[in-house]
Formats: structure tokens, C-alpha cells, sequence
């Protein structure tokens, strides 16, 4: 081994042997499990590998080929396209008359647009290519159903810390991992945890902080590991399991719970004006009425976001996030506004009452437009007294709740509709 002919690094160098080797996915791998079934029956059919970085696709998807005894051809999809594809069924097609069967790995599959994908499909199909594709995308929205139905999706875990801690070991003990290094206890297990399920990782920043240190310290650890920025994914799932859990919490008052999920998003390279418009909607959605003043400060929080940008803004986010979390929770104009677009939507029409008309020119005043309207501040008696709505129709879209300052909206809105004489439903105590 020379300058010019580096060792490989250590996660290639220690990728398994067997599937015997295999760290972690014992629910796909384990005793009766799903994959141990397939070897078992020695009848591999198309795959969809889902799981985040460093978690094993690549490395499945070759052990897989060897057990079943498959000529395997891996592609890219951020370097590959449709002529790499053709090239790979006609090397299928070669090998087919000499009685073998050819897998097609596809890495990132996700990143081929629907052409490429279905230039795909009539070979899946006819069995000349066993597709397996490896993602870390959701394939619901990023594989097209017909190739979907054609693979079988299967969900590969984030390796817990103790199987982490078990690759890591590995590396200071296995012939072709790092003969010579040793590690502090201590540094081993801060680099499980920051690793956060990645084996990828893990094994590049043990095999960099072993040129720094040797015992590994934790402080080594650190330099080579980097800043740690949470994982996600600005256009994937992970960005939106964070929102959906930065407003849920928000919606249930757990404000520890809010806050965590504002700084995930924040730390891990959220728009900071994307979240600010998110918790502006909270406070339309689950504040309400209950604390009008929520929406204002959510603005407000908008407003210096855009002033001061990030990090200076964050804790305009944080303030606005904790007083939602701890604000009483209203959806009354929220189901209101969903019952009233549904009337429209689904509903017939209801024509404008004349006495509510606008009667701009003589010939509408003929026709009776805004004929009899009373206007409330020279009449509040006769305002209440006409209808607003055509006779007999009775929409019952909007019903407030007992929640803090709405409370007083419900005694209000009781009075109003006795003024109405419209009765109906009890506003809550």
C-alpha cells in the first residue's frame, strides 16, 4: 500500500461478509423474520429499501444478491439515467441465456423522475431485472405507485446505541478495521450517541479521531466529529414530522415539548420565516378566539424574524411558541370556517335576502333591493329582528367554546342569538 493506493476507509472495509454479520435490522433479519424467510425460500423479488443514512441498504442489497447467487449491477440515481438503465437490461438479457439472474441496485431511487422510473417497469415485470431500490425518502410520494406495487417496501431502523457501541468495538478488534488504536470507554460512547443511529458515521469519525489520538479521547471525538447538527431533511419527511410535532405540541400545552421541536427545526436549518408562518397558523387554528392576542404576537414574532433574521429572530420564535403551548386552545373559527366552506361547496346556493342587497340605481330599488333594511345604529331593535339568511335557513356553523377570553364570546354569541330569535344549540358553560 502506497500514497497512491490509500486503504479503503473503514465502513467499506468492515461492510459484512454475510448477513450473519449484519448489525442491527433484526426485524428484518431475525429468526422467522421477513428477509430470513425470502433466503430461506431462495425466491428474491423486488425490494424498496426506506431507512435513513448509514443504516445498512447498500450493503443488504449485496448480501441479498450473493445468498441468492444473483449477478448484481448497482447504479446510482444522482449519476445514472435511462441509457445506464438499457445498458443494465441488456447485460441482464446476456447473462439470462447463460441461466442467471441479474439484480439492478438502484441507490437514492427517489431521485429518478417518473420517465426514468417507468423505463423500469416492463423489466421488474418480466423478471429480467429484480429491482432493488434503496431510499431515504418516503416512498409513498417519491416512487411511482406502479413500481411500488411491483417491489416490496421494507423499513430499515436507525442501529440503536448499543449496536453502535457493538461496530465501534468491531473496528478496534477486527483485522481490518484499526489494529493498534484503543478508545476511552468514554469516548466510544459519546460517539454512539452522536452518531444517532448513522454506522456510516460512527466508523468515519472513529477512523479520523484515531489519527488525532491514540487512546481515542472524547475531546478527539469532538474535533472529529465536527458541529453536530440534528438530522433532517429540508424537503423530505423528517422536516415535516418535526413541524407536525413542533404544532402538536404546541395544540396539547406541553411546552418542553414545543420548544424541543422549534430548536430541532431552528439547529437543524429550518427557514426560520417557514416556521414563523407555521406558528402564525397555530394561533389561527387552535388559539382562536380563546386568546386573540396570540395571533398578534405571532405576527409580531413574523415581523422580527424578517427584522432581525436568525439567530437573533429565534427567540422571537421561542417566545411566541411557548405563550401558544401555554395559551387556552379554541378551534371554534376553525370548524366554523371548514362548515361554512363545506355549505358552499356542497350545499345549495342560498340567494342573497332584497332587504340585505346593495341597491346602487333606481332600477334595483324598484326591484326591492335593501328595501326595509335596518341599520343597527339607528335601529339595533329591527336589526335584530330581520333575517340574515333566507327564511327557514338555518346553518348552525359556528359554536364557541369555554375557553379563556372565548368564554366571554359564548355568553355574547347566547345573547346574540336569543336577539335573533334563532335559539338552537346551547353555547358550552
Amino acid at each position: 500500500m502506497t500514497l497512491f493506493d490509500p486503504p479503503a476507509p473503514l465502513a467499506e472495509r468492515l461492510r459484512p461478509r454475510s448477513v450473519a454479520e449484519v448489525v442491527g435490522q433484526s426485524h428484518l433479519l431475525g429468526p422467522g423474520r421477513p428477509l430470513t424467510r425470502v433466503l430461506q425460500s431462495g425466491r428474491l423479488g423486488s425490494l424498496i429499501l426506506w431507512g435513513p443514512p448509514g443504516v445498512g441498504k447498500t450493503t443488504l442489497a449485496r448480501l441479498l444478491a450473493g445468498e441468492v447467487g444473483a449477478h448484481f449491477i448497482a447504479l446510482s440515481a444522482v449519476s445514472a439515467g435511462v441509457k445506464d438503465v438499457r445498458e443494465a437490461v441488456a447485460e441482464a438479457e446476456r447473462l439470462r441465456g447463460r441461466g442467471q439472474k441479474t439484480i439492478l441496485f438502484l441507490d437514492e431511487i427517489h431521485r429518478f423522475n417518473k420517465a426514468q422510473q417507468d423505463a423500469l417497469l416492463p423489466h421488474v415485470e418480466s423478471g429480467l431485472l429484480t429491482l432493488i431500490g434503496a431510499t431515504t425518502e418516503n416512498p409513498s410520494f417519491e416512487v411511482n405507485p406502479a413500481l411500488r406495487s411491483r417491489a416490496r417496501t421494507l423499513v430499515l431502523q436507525a442501529l440503536t446505541h448499543e449496536e453502535v457501541r457493538a461496530l465501534l468495538d468491531r473496528a478496534l478488534t477486527d483485522e481490518r478495521g484499526l489494529p493498534g488504536v484503543s478508545a476511552q470507554e468514554d469516548a466510544l460512547e459519546l460517539l454512539a450517541r452522536l452518531s444517532e443511529g448513522d454506522a456510516r458515521r460512527a466508523l468515519s469519525t472513529l477512523e479520523v479521531a484515531s489519527t488525532l489520538a491514540n487512546p481515542v479521547t472524547p475531546e478527539a471525538v469532538t474535533e472529529a466529529f465536527g458541529k453536530h447538527l440534528p438530522a433532517m431533511d429540508k424537503n423530505g419527511e423528517d422536516f415535516y414530522n418535526l413541524i407536525s410535532a413542533l404544532h402538536k405540541s404546541v395544540r396539547g400545552s406541553h411546552v418542553d415539548g414545543a420548544l424541543y421541536w422549534l430548536a430541532r427545526m431552528v439547529e437543524g436549518g429550518a427557514d426560520p420565516l417557514y416556521v414563523a408562518r407555521r406558528v402564525v397558523r397555530m394561533a389561527a387554528e387552535d388559539i382562536g378566539l380563546a386568546d386573540p392576542q396570540a395571533l398578534r404576537l405571532c405576527i409580531a414574532a413574523r415581523d422580527t424574524v424578517e427584522f432581525l433574521g436568525s439567530p437573533e429572530g429565534d427567540l422571537a420564535l421561542a417566545q411566541a411558541v411557548v405563550y401558544l403551548a401555554l395559551a387556552p386552545k379554541s378551534n371554534s373559527v376553525y370548524v366554523a370556517w371548514k362548515n361554512a366552506l363545506n355549505a358552499v361547496r356542497d350545499g345549495e346556493m342560498l340567494p342573497v335576502p332584497l332587504h340585505l342587497r346593495n341597491a346602487p340605481t333606481a332600477l334595483m330599488r324598484q326591484q326591492g333591493y335593501g328595501t326595509g333594511y335596518a341599520y343597527y345604529f339607528d335601529d339595533p331593535e329591527g336589526s335584530f329582528a330581520q333575517a340574515y339568511l333566507p327564511d327557514g335557513a338555518q346553518l348552525g356553523l359556528y359554536a364557541p367554546t369555554g375557553e379563556g377570553w372565548e368564554a366571554k364570546v359564548a355568553e355574547r354569541w347566547r345573547k346574540l342569538r336569543d336577539a335573533h330569535g334563532e335559539g338552537g344549540a346551547a353555547a358550552p358553560d
